[in-house]
């Protein structure tokens, strides 16, 4: 404001004689308001002042698609690259930023799963489970059959010990997974249910058959550790090392996959059922496949579910087509 040449003093004069007009000449009552809000606007010359970020906030509009608003992740987005708009899974990984939390929690399980796997492996004679397998469950016997036991006691702790240290990171530092509740869940639901073999060693063989499908969780981590570029596996343009490690570790992750959680799930789930039937028959003790079946039929419902997503991702990508380039993968 400019005392020396009066120019304040002016402008609150012209301010006040304008709200002395506006009083002397009543307006009707809608226009009043807006009077009153115009003289305020005059006094002083200026415009009222407005709180920095009050327009960004009311202007802001999210910058996420339609499609992905007010929804939750989904377990194929966690783990593979989507189109917002299709709802299709694209080839490649997703590309993975820096994350000191998140590398140092995957190479901790890199490492840690390979005892498990280890020592499980350990546990079966693989000529018995090779006829059992191939003949599924023919002349040459079931899984059970194949399970000789030998190293339960420390597989057992092993892996309890794998589930309760990852369930401790997890709740302590849930930002190095993506989905920590479902990962909380799912660790409490697997150390209550290897409590069962614990107790009743009938059923050990299927906590060995249960625990194969870290060997497909081994791969899915892989595919994030060793391919932080999202490179699609089959480009053809990749250094060789670079490409044969991509391609063998996309392979393995898919064949796993299907062997795993989609063959032998199903086929522990109908062995599970001939046991708790032969069991209710023979026996009016506790049944403990009454107890160990439900566990099961939801870890195959998930397997399924999860199946059946990724399956028709791919689909929507193909018939849209992406499908038919020589770069396009898994």
């Amino acid at each position: 404001m400019d005392l020396a040449n009066g120019t304040g003093h002016r402008s609150t004069g012209d301010g006040l004689s304008a709200a002395a007009a506006s009083a002397a000449d009543p307006l009707p009552p809608r226009q009043q308001p807006k009077a009153k809000a115009a003289g305020r606007r005059m006094i002083g010359g200026s415009p009222p002042l407005r709180r920095r970020g009050a327009a960004q906030t009311t202007k802001r509009s999210s910058s996420l698609p339609p499609s992905l608003r007010m929804r939750g992740r989904t377990r194929i987005e966690e783990h593979f690259r989507v189109d917002p708009d299709h709802r299709s899974v694209l080839p490649g990984v997703i590309k993975y930023e820096d994350d000191i939390a998140r590398d140092l929690h995957d190479f901790s399980n890199l490492i840690a799963l390979v005892p498990v796997i280890v020592l499980n492996s350990m546990n079966w004679n693989w000529d018995k489970l090779g006829r059992a397998v191939s003949l599924f469950g023919g002349e040459g016997g079931d899984l059970s059959d194949a399970w000789t036991g030998e190293w339960f006691d420390l597989f057992f702790r092993v892996s309890a010990l794998y589930f309760v240290a990852d369930l401790i990171w997890v709740s302590v530092q849930p930002s190095c997974v993506k989905s920590p509740g479902t990962i909380l869940v799912h660790h409490i639901a697997t150390l209550l249910y290897i409590i069962l073999p614990y107790i009743y060693p009938e059923v050990r063989w299927i906590m060995g058959a249960c625990m194969s499908v870290e060997v497909n969780t081994w791969f899915l981590i892989a595919r994030r550790v060793f391919n932080k570029q999202g490179l699609p596996p089959w480009t053809i343009d990749l250094p060789f090392a670079v490409s044969f490690r991509v391609k063998l570790i996309s392979v393995s992750f898919y064949a796993t996959w299907i062997l795993t959680r989609n063959l032998l799930y199903p086929v522990i789930w109908v062995l599970m059922l001939r046991m708790f039937l032969e069991h209710s028959a023979e026996s009016d003790h506790i049944n403990v496949m009454a107890i160990a079946l439900p566990f099961h039929t939801i870890f195959c419902f998930l397997n399924f579910k999860w199946s059946w997503d990724l399956l028709m991702s791919k689909l929507r990508y193909w018939r849209k087509g992406g499908g038919g380039s020589i770069q396009s993968g898994l």
